[in-house]
């Protein structure tokens, strides 16, 4: 379309229509003037006082095979472009924004140019309902400095750190999103109750994974947590607001297109999902997308983005009578049966399982593979005591609470890979044999040689693990250790442990293999393992840093991991001063290689140099896919409705504005075309709250699917 007959067609749609040339045309329109192809919809965003820049303008239908939806920031000028939408159907298009409620949804058609009204909130609570839910979240408060220490009911042992550590990015907040509206309120269902405190007590009972949310509360924090919740929620039912208002898309952010699908059920979560091989992100180009329902169901949800379709396939075991895997040890925060009847779903047992996808991971060719269970708990004699098996004779494993699975997308054939070791997290190394390296491995450090696998089809031939071993003795190989929580020994190494390695990291060029360590007990930290000596280094995160969940390593070696200081921390080897081995390297020896990148948005009262985001994980863009560059670390902004990456030192946040209450557990990249620009490369993630109902649109509310795509402008089409 030129230029006059784009603004021919917008001044046409306001109701101002020049019959002569550009020259007629006052300046204010044609600077509204928008260009659209006959596949977007465009126009202008309008409010009272003029364009309404960067705000959010939402086009969705439900004509496509699974609910779609596509979502543009408008530019300085309140213009809109929403691209490349599938044709032929209706959408409902509408602007949201910060300081706005949504305005009316207007039905459109791609090809049309369409001016938009928005609305400006009437009160601040009005607005307040669409901020993230960290501006809420922030108002809960800390337990001050004296009530710990064995002074009050909280337990002796629990230190403010722990307590921020749980309330950041590893208790309730590592799988819900708290703050949202759901979050913030108390269900009417559950009747009425004497204080906030007891509405939490009953809260946290739902469903099945409420055994575990009552002994980590209940127990473990000694019931305290219950009168903080409390208090947070009263104070909002009475109409308190957060101190805080959240800033407008600018800049680089306005450049956003977010492009979601429904998939998987309305009962289901979707944990994670994969598109392509984090080393050569070109495999699967415009593919199929592949999810991971953890403990919520054995079906892996698919998605076809070219065709907008959903399918899933059911995971087998290699035990067709293998129990359910709830409880430990295959995941000791689900239970087969609710311990009290859920709000939404009653007393109905709403997930059942066996295979227990954590989640999965593209090779080269192309094939899928997941960190799955494939049978009970109990190990093979292979990996026991008395085994000729090498690792077993190192280091004998009795029992392991997932295994692997491999599913090849070109035939649905469906493999079982039995490990000795546990499972959580894969990854590929970047050797030749194509290690596939896992965390979850509780006290070893766990890898299968998919090309010995390949070429032989014996897994135990191609499967390894070796314990954790700090070379404390200095001499580069592992000799004799003490067992962890010993005092070290003259001449002696040492064996370390705790919850061990959660997110897995394959170095790009010197072999290695790094770990976020310890997230949930022991010292938290980074490990790393050689697999040449079978030694260990460990670094431990300084106390300022609390804690750190999932992490990524970059092309340069440099370790990115999601803070629980409301932080991106990084971690580089290289600035050590210290030595790496002997009698002082058992942690705190290298302070000077850790760096803290504050999260956006506000911090809780008391702690305001930190914010208050709960980043579950932390991925690097080796390859450009999103278009910010190479080596960008992005991580998870679960209480920022989306993802926040770090570019030339500043947070560029990648907002998803709808359905509120977007929570992912991970993130991926994939280059569908090199030559297509920003059109051809994006990043892929799914909504992996547990409670999905929990989201915008309420029971009912589906998973959804997300692709996250950068163009040079708010207006390239």
């Amino acid at each position: 379309m030129n230029l006059t007959k784009a603004l021919y067609c917008t001044l046409a749609v306001i109701g101002f229509v020049a019959p002569l040339g550009l020259a007629s045309v006052p300046a204010y329109a044609q600077q509204a003037a928008v260009s659209i192809d006959n596949d977007d919809i465009g126009g202008v965003v309008r409010g009272p006082a003029g364009p309404e820049a960067g705000v959010w303008v939402i086009a969705e239908t439900t004509e496509l095979p699974t609910k779609f939806a596509k979502i543009v920031v408008t530019d300085d000028q309140g213009r809109y472009v929403i691209p490349d939408l599938p044709p032929k159907v209706n959408y409902q298009v509408w602007v949201r924004g910060y300081g706005l409620v949504d305005s009316p949804k207007q039905r459109a058609k791609p090809g049309q140019l369409l001016n938009l009204t928005a609305v400006p909130a009437p009160t601040e609570a009005a607005a307040a309902h669409y901020y993230s839910a960290i501006y809420w979240y922030s108002m809960m408060k800390i337990p001050p400095a004296k009530d710990f220490g064995g002074s009050t009911a909280i337990p002796k042992d629990i230190t403010q750190e722990t307590w921020r550590h749980r309330m950041n990015n590893t208790d309730c907040i590592g799988c819900h999103q708290l703050g949202q509206e759901s979050t913030r309120t108390i269900p009417a269902a559950f009747g009425e109750f004497k204080s906030g405190a007891d509405a939490w007590t009953r809260r946290v009972m739902s469903g099945q994974t409420g055994p575990w949310m009552v002994n980590r509360l209940g127990n473990q924090l000694g019931a305290v947590p219950f009168q903080y919740f409390g208090d947070w929620t009263d104070r909002v039912a009475t109409g308190e607001l957060p101190k805080h208002k959240p800033q407008r898309p600018s800049g680089v952010e306005r450049n956003v297109v977010i492009t979601s699908w429904e998939w998987a059920t309305e009962k289901h979560f979707v944990h994670d999902l994969i598109s392509s091989d984090r080393r050569y992100p070109t495999v699967n180009p415009y593919g199929r997308l592949f999810g991971s329902s953890e403990y919520s169901s054995d079906n892996i949800p698919i998605l076809d983005p070219k065709t907008h379709t959903v399918s899933s396939f059911k995971m087998t075991m290699a035990d067709p009578n293998a129990p359910e895997s709830f409880g430990p040890p295959f995941h000791g925060t689900a239970a087969a049966k609710p311990l009290a009847p859920s709000a939404y779903w009653g007393e109905e047992k709403i997930w059942e399982q066996r295979a227990n996808n954590h989640n999965g991971m593209l090779d080269r060719k192309g094939r899928v593979w997941f960190a799955a269970a494939v049978r009970g708990t109990e190990n093979p004699a292979f990996c026991k005591k008395g085994s000729d098996h090498p690792s077993a004779k190192a280091f004998p494993l009795d029992t392991s609470g997932r295994q692997v699975a491999m599913l090849d997308p070109k035939t649905m054939k469906y493999s079982h890979l039995d490990t000795c070791f546990g499972t959580h997290h894969p990854q590929f190394g970047y050797d030749a044999d194509d290690t596939l390296w896992l965390s979850g491995s509780g006290p070893v450090a766990g890898w299968i040689n998919t090309k010995l696998w390949d070429e032989t089809g014996d897994v135990v031939r191609a499967q390894g693990w070796a314990p954790w071993v700090l070379d404390i003795n200095g001499n580069g190989k592992v000799d004799e250790y003490t067992e962890p929580g010993k005092p070290a020994e003259a001449g002696k190494d040492m064996r370390v442990a705790g919850s061990g390695p959660y997110a897995v990291m394959p170095h790009p060029t010197d072999g290695s293999v790094w770990y976020t360590f310890n997230v949930f007990a022991g010292p938290p930290g980074f490990m790393r393992f050689d697999p040449k000596t079978k030694l260990s280094e460990f670094y431990a995160i300084p106390k300022d840093g609390i804690g750190v969940r999932g992490g990524d390593i970059d092309k340069n070696g440099v370790l990115w991991g999601s803070g629980s200081n409301g932080s991106l921390i990084s971690f580089d080897r290289r600035k050590c001063k210290s030595p790496l081995n002997g009698p002082n390297a058992t942690g705190n020896h290298c302070p000077e290689g850790f760096a803290y990148f504050r999260y956006p948005g506000p911090g809780f009262e008391g702690f305001e140099k930190d914010s208050a985001e709960a980043s579950y994980y932390t991925w690097v863009d080796h390859h450009n896919t999103l278009g910010l560059g190479e080596n960008i670390p992005i991580s998870t902004a679960n209480l920022n409705d989306g993802f926040v990456a770090l570019k030339d030192g500043k947070m560029v946040m990648l907002r998803i504005p709808y359905p509120l209450g977007f929570f992912a557990k991970g993130l991926d990249g994939r280059i569908d075309d090199p030559n297509a620009g920003w059109k051809g490369r994006g990043l892929w993630s799914t909504n992996g709250d547990r409670t999905p109902w929990l989201m915008e649109g309420g029971k009912g509310s589906k998973p959804r699917a997300v692709h996250i795509q950068l163009r040079p402008d708010p207006l390239a089409k």
